[in-house]
This record gives structure tokens, C-alpha cells and sequence, in this order.
């Protein structure tokens, strides 16, 4: 589930009965619940709006969602490997990474 590029990671709760969510990549913990899918998708908007605007009230800045920029210090071989297999496979490393990471993420 997503709003305003924060992502957050649902939950059934079987003895409550109720769907348990999660906002994902924050310091902060930002969680809502609902009976429903509709329900669950205003729950999540309100929890975040309220993040927000709690924010904003403290004078602080909220935490952001991932950049989508990512610096890695990987081994050389593993570089020059990934690079000959973006490559083959007709892209841009970035491209090629982003691919490999998306794969990965959602296994």
C-alpha cells in the first residue's frame, strides 16, 4: 500500500480480526488498523496525514520516503561482473541494478 510515495507493509491479525499496517523505511513507527480494504486505505491516509501534520506542528522535518538514490561499496569483481551482466542484458547498469533489486525485494 502506498500514499504520498511512503510505502507500508499490511498484516492480517486473525485473533482481532482486523488488518494491522505498518508504515516501511522510517525511524519513526507510524501504524494503523481497520476491519476493511476501504477502511484500511483511510486508516493509512489518516495516520500519515497526522505524521505529517504532527510534524509540521514541532517544527521538524518529517522523514522522507526512499530517494530512489542508493551508494553501494561492493568488491570490484562483483562490479565489473554486474556491469558485463547489465551489459548482455542491453541496459544501463542503473537500469540493470534496479531490476535486480526490485526482484529481490519482492521475493
Amino acid at each position: 500500500m502506498r500514499y504520498k510515495g511512503y510505502a507500508a507493509r499490511i498484516e492480517y491479525d486473525e485473533r482481532n480480526d482486523i488488518f494491522v499496517g505498518r508504515v516501511l523505511g522510517m525511524r519513526d513507527i507510524i501504524s494503523f488498523h481497520a476491519r476493511s480494504v476501504p477502511e484500511l486505505h483511510e486508516a493509512f491516509r489518516d495516520a500519515l496525514e497526522d505524521y505529517l501534520a504532527d510534524c509540521a506542528e514541532q517544527g521538524i522535518t518529517p522523514e522522507k520516503p526512499a530517494s530512489g538514490k542508493v551508494m553501494l561499496r561492493i568488491r570490484p569483481e562483483v562490479h565489473a561482473a554486474a556491469s558485463v551482466a547489465a551489459r548482455a542484458a542491453g541496459k544501463s547498469l542503473n537500469q540493470w541494478a534496479d531490476e535486480v533489486f526490485e526482484q529481490a525485494a519482492m521475493a
